[in-house]
């Protein structure tokens, strides 16, 4: 990739476009790396947040033995095979009876690789809104709410922070429309756009293994990266080229997500934005090995 090839590449992630996972530049130590697979080693949960012109929220009644009567938004888990948008749009209609389309991805929540929630805005485009009399094994009904007095009981107190997420971006977003992009991944990987900012000129760290490109990461599964989250994978790779303890590290947003689902490619790319400065003034130069540069 020449220089031109990296900057489109570098606009392309920067815009919420996805690029292919050809490999990756850091792996976790002692552990193959094979393709992951919903049900087996990963999962996957979409969640939708609706509100309404009249500031109302779409809460769904729970039929699960464990949580029977209590109110959540409408969430489930991925199915093989399923894009994250077909999830989302099966969960919503199975809970709520509601045709919808995702507005923005929200949030990425995680506790490690091995669970992953995709927690979008969304609006509803049609359906019926599901009843007592549709009840099933799905949920027991749906119906808006206000915003200010949501029934009683509450499945978990996370949906107080998500519904405030969904009414402060629809009040004023902090980021532009983000949707998945439909590219395979075999692994869960996270692709890195590192700034490092030297007086007024901002660098990026660059893979230069093969052609110039914006490294990508691993993640594993061993006991410590499921403990540490998704972020190990993020120090590992800077590990492997910077000396960490001269350096804070800080994740500042995700620029974009990656996923296909189909042809058993269970994996997603988090196309996420990390900055890199000294912990002490005084500092200037930053080396590396062969495999990476600024």
């Amino acid at each position: 990739m020449a220089s031109e090839g990296l900057a489109g590449a570098l606009a392309a992630v920067l815009g919420g476009r996805g690029l292919s996972v050809h490999s990756c530049d850091s792996e976790p130590a002692g552990e193959p790396l094979a393709p992951v697979r919903l049900r087996k080693n990963v999962c996957y949960v979409v969640l939708a947040v609706f509100l309404n012109e009249q500031d109302e929220v779409l809460l769904i009644q729970e039929a699960k033995k464990e949580c029977r009567g209590s109110w959540y938004l409408p969430a489930g888990r991925m199915e093989p095979g399923e894009t994250i948008v077909e999830a989302l749009q099966r969960e919503v209609k199975e809970e709520a009876g509601l045709h919808c389309e995702p507005l923005t991805l929200l949030s990425v929540e995680e506790r490690g690789p091995s669970w992953i929630r995709f927690v979008f805005l969304a609006r509803a485009t049609g359906g019926i809104l599901k009843t007592s009399k549709e009840a099933d094994a799905e949920s027991l009904q749906a119906g808006w709410y206000p915003r200010t007095s949501l029934p009683t009981p509450l499945r978990a107190q996370d949906l107080l922070h998500l519904v405030e997420l969904a009414a402060q971006y629809r009040q004023q977003a902090r980021h532009p429309l983000t949707l998945p992009q439909e590219l395979p991944c075999s692994l869960v990987c996270q692709r890195l756009v590192a700034t490092f900012t030297s007086v007024q000129t901002v660098w990026v760290l660059v893979g230069t293994v093969g052609m110039p490109h914006l490294p990508v990461t691993a993640c594993g599964f061993t006991p410590m990266e499921q403990r540490g989250g998704i972020k190990m994978a993020i120090l590992r790779l800077l590990q492997e080229c910077l000396t960490l303890h001269h350096l804070a590290v800080e994740t500042r947003g995700l620029l974009g997500l990656q996923h296909l689902g189909k042809d058993h490619a269970d994996g997603i790319c988090l196309n996420v934005l990390v900055t890199v400065a000294f912990r002490n003034p005084g500092w200037d130069v930053l080396t590396f090995p062969p495999a990476f540069e600024w």
